[in-house]
C-alpha cells in the first residue's frame, strides 16, 4: 500500500518523513500542501493535523501526524517486518537512539528553528529578523555542537556504529546550517561532526529528498 504524505518538499518536517520512507523502502505519494498560502490551516488539513501544520500521513485507514512520531512508527514497522532496522538492535542501542532523538528535539532543533525564522522566514514575509536573537541562539548552539563533537569522536553515528533515525532526524535542520544560514563553519570546524554530516547527507534517501525539493 502506498503511503500518503501531506506536506511540502521545502519544509523541514516533511523532509524528515520522506527521508525515512526512502531509507526504509516504503512507497509514498506526496500530497502537496501550500504553506505560503496558509493551506495547512484550512479545515481540510486540520482534519488530518489539528494544529494546522505539516506533515501528516495516511497509511490505509491509519492516520498519524508529527514527523518524529511518524519516523518512529515506520522504523518500528520496518524492523518488525524483518526490513531495515533504524532503531538499534539491542535494548541499550535503542535507548541511545531514543536519547539522541530527545536531544535533537529539545536542544538542537529549537535553536536552529529560531534562526531559520529570523534569517529566512521573516525576511521572506517582508519583516526584519532579530539579529540579537540569532547571535544568542548561535552562542547556545556552539555549546550543543561541542557535545555532538565529543559524542562523534567515540562512535561513527549518534546511536553507535550504525545509521539510525537518531541521525536521520537531524538532516533537515543541519542542511539549513550548511546551505542557507551562512553558518556552515559551525559544522565544518568540528572535524567529527563535519565527517558525520558528509556521511549522512550523502545517503541516497536524503539525495532523493533534495531532488524532490528542486
Amino acid at each position: 500500500m502506498v503511503v500518503k504524505v501531506y506536506g511540502a518538499t521545502y519544509a523541514a518536517c516533511p523532509q524528515r518523513v520522506m527521508a525515512c520512507l526512502f531509507e526504509l523502502g516504503f512507497k509514498f505519494d506526496l500530497i502537496k500542501v501550500d504553506l505560503q498560502s496558509g493551506e495547512q490551516r484550512q479545515p481540510e488539513n486540520q482534519l488530518r493535523q489539528p494544529f494546522g501544520q505539516v506533515p501528516s500521513i495516511e497509511d490505509g485507514d491509519f492516520k498519524l501526524f508529527e514527523s518524529r512520531a511518524i519516523i518512529r512508527y515506520y522504523a518500528a514497522k520496518s524492523a518488525s517486518q524483518g526490513g531495515t532496522n533504524l532503531l538499534g538492535e539491542t535494548l541499550e542501542e535503542r535507548a541511545l537512539v531514543e536519547q539522541w532523538l530527545e536531544v535533537e528535539v529539545n536542544n538542537y532543533n529549537p535553536l536552529i528553528y529560531t534562526m531559520v525564522l529570523q534569517l529566512v522566514v521573516l525576511p521572506q514575509q517582508g519583516q526584519v529578523g532579530d539579529m540579537e536573537l540569532v547571535r544568542d541562539c548561535k552562542g547556545k548552539l556552539e555549546k550543543v555542537l561541542d557535545v555532538y563533537e565529543e559524542r562523534l569522536s567515540k562512535t561513527k553515528y549518534l546511536g553507535g556504529e550504525r545509521f539510525t533515525i537518531a541521525d536521520l532526524t537531524h538532516l533537515p535542520s543541519t542542511r539549513f546550517l550548511m546551505e542557507e544560514g551562512g553558518m556552515e563553519d559551525l559544522i565544518k570546524r568540528r572535524t567529527n561532526l563535519h565527517n558525520w554530516w558528509l556521511d549522512i547527507s550523502s545517503r541516497s534517501s536524503w539525495l532523493k529528498v533534495m531532488d524532490l525539493r528542486k
